[in-house]
């Protein structure tokens, strides 16, 4: 139905609003099929299109959004909706689409398109204790590392499921912000750090010297943990007391986890909640997720370009 003069401003929008979605896909194949064929075919009106395709320049938006935003969608169920403007931004400049991050912010905004937010969660360090703790030897500088295995740090957290609390233990590298260590059990003994740790050693080799950071649980202060430590010849650096900001890119990195995966989920088991947490960190975190501290490259794709050069 075309717009005609007893149709007010108001209706003509809820109107375009209603076929949004196929003036979308009428914009996107312009090119390829007449215009007034398609309005046929899905049952719009062409002076309706139209109507859209001035709205679209009138709101500030490129004349390409309808292709933009469908390949945003795209991009939004493939990453599970954990991707914001930023990264949803990055990532399409690496598939070839020329846009400014403002106009995607703008479609994102315009479609209700967004990423998952995150809960707030318990923490787990337990300072309590009499064993001996280490001086913050690196004192929040997080961007210091200037190549891969120098300066690691370590941290707990709890995942729930219907069998109980899956607690989780990573160890992640600050130079590429990749989870080189993990561990995974359904209790928080030094075992749990000890096993991380000693997979991140396993895998990665570090040379003497390294720095391994951590709050000064009672997992991290044991001697377990620091046995470990001192037969690899692994420097030890501990937070303040009740101070997260010693250890913000735990605190970051398990921010996204719980944003954009457990939050999202209800395991029955902690078996499921394991495969689910492998899949996270080893498919999808190291090696596709866009880093803001790396310029939108992921951990994987950092540590292979320093390869490279």
């Amino acid at each position: 139905m075309a717009y005609g003069a007893g149709h007010s401003k108001k209706s003509g929008q809820l109107l375009c609003a209603g076929f949004g979605l196929k003036y979308e896909f009428i914009e996107a194949h312009a090119s390829t099929w007449p215009v007034k064929r398609m309005c046929s075919v899905l049952g719009v009106s062409t002076s309706g299109y139209y109507q859209f395709r001035k709205r679209l320049r009138l709101n500030g938006r490129c004349e390409a959004s309808p292709r933009l935003l469908t390949e945003i969608r795209t991009i939004h169920a493939e990453m599970k909706e954990r991707y914001g403007s930023p990264r949803m931004h990055a990532e399409l400049q690496a598939r070839g689409y020329k846009c400014c991050r403002n106009t995607v912010a703008k479609v994102m905004k315009t479609a209700g398109i967004r990423a998952s937010m995150p809960r707030r969660f318990v923490r787990t360090t337990d300072s309590n204790h009499s064993l001996p703790v280490a001086g913050n030897e690196l004192n929040r500088r997080f961007d210091s590392a200037d190549a891969p295995d120098r300066l690691w740090t370590a941290d707990i957290t709890y995942i729930p499921t219907k069998e109980g609390w899956l607690y989780l233990a990573v160890v992640e590298d600050l130079y590429s912000r990749r989870i080189v260590g993990r561990s995974m059990d359904r209790t928080m003994e030094s075992r749990l750090v000890v096993d991380a740790l000693a997979m991140a050693v396993e895998t990665r080799y570090p040379a003497e010297g390294l720095l391994a950071h951590s709050d000064r649980g009672s997992q991290y202060a044991s001697e377990h943990y620091q046995r470990l430590l001192e037969k690899k010849g692994i420097r030890c650096s501990m937070s303040c007391r009740a101070d997260c900001w010693d250890n913000a890119p735990m605190e970051s990195f398990f921010a996204s986890l719980k944003k954009e995966l457990c939050h999202r989920m209800e395991y029955k088991t902690r078996e499921e909640a394991k495969r689910s947490i492998f899949e996270y960190i080893e498919v999808f975190y190291n090696r596709i997720r866009r880093h803001s501290s790396l310029g939108y490259v992921s951990p994987d794709q950092y540590e292979r370009a320093v390869k490279v050069a």
